[in-house]
């Protein structure tokens, strides 16, 4: 039934209140740029995966010049600089598209660029990367497969690949799931939480699970090398030892973190 210009469906009687407005969707970019949407993720993920990443590298030396790292959805830098800080004499560039998020992080990171994986693409040449560390950003992509086959273009033969995304089996997701409730990191709307724990929107469109995930990355050209867990720093005190525990087996970890290289 089409709207009258006051709200009130048409055929309706004149008595029958007329229905608010309703406020119009902020599109994916204005959400991103709106300060008040959580840019950094947990301190444990990143130094699990920055050390995964030093063990690939190894360090710079004689006959091991410095990589080049992108950090790709960058953020505010937290996660970047706790990585340089392992990655010890690697050069790691900061990357977003988001330009509240690129002032932020230039406080923390010594490189900074503005760049989208989708339209133009990355400021990379092809090959130019020794390895790219994609941490919690697949979640909200849109074409998540045009995404990995720019990170396939920027790397070199061999470079790797560090992804990290929330895990949609994790060991307390599957209680909820049976329980009816909507698991924890989904999201039905960009407005406000509905029909599960937590408090924060942060735009996560896709989730995946640790077979789904190996999956999709082979498809796009890499080996995956390693599939690991992290901890969830959003885990009730109480219940983070079971969270600790949890990441020995990575299907039931609540952060799933791939090693991968291109192929």
């Amino acid at each position: 039934m089409t709207p009258s210009p006051t709200g009130s469906a048409a055929g309706t009687s004149p008595e029958a209140p007329a229905s608010p407005p309703a406020t119009p969707a902020p599109g994916l970019r204005d959400f991103y740029e709106n300060p008040a949407v959580p840019v950094a993720s947990g301190e444990a993920r990143t130094l699990r995966q920055a050390r995964m990443l030093a063990a690939a590298l190894g360090p710079v030396g004689p006959g091991r010049p410095a990589a080049t790292v992108l950090d790709l959805g960058c953020g505010d830098g937290s996660a970047g600089a706790t990585a340089a800080r392992v990655l010890d004499g690697h050069r790691v560039v900061g990357i977003d598209w988001s330009q509240d998020a690129l002032r932020r992080a230039a406080r923390r990171m010594s490189h900074v660029v503005r760049g989208e994986l989708t339209g133009s693409g990355l400021p990379f040449a092809s090959g130019s990367a020794d390895a790219v560390l994609f941490s919690e950003v697949v979640e909200h992509l849109v074409d998540p497969d045009s995404a990995l086959d720019e990170l396939h273009r920027v790397l070199r033969p061999g470079g790797h690949l560090m992804l990290s995304t929330p895990n949609l089996a994790a060991w307390y997701n599957r209680g909820l799931l049976l329980a009816g409730v909507q698991p924890v990191f989904s999201e039905v709307s960009l407005r406000r939480i509905h029909g599960r724990p937590g408090s924060e929107v942060v735009g996560h469109l896709r989730l995946y699970t640790a077979r789904a995930l190996r999956e999709f990355v082979t498809a796009s050209g890499f080996e995956v090398v390693r599939v690991a867990g992290a901890p969830f720093h959003g885990v009730p005190r109480p219940l983070r030892p079971l969270d600790r525990l949890a990441c020995g087996l990575p299907s039931l970890a609540s952060i799933l973190l791939v090693h991968a290289r291109k192929v």
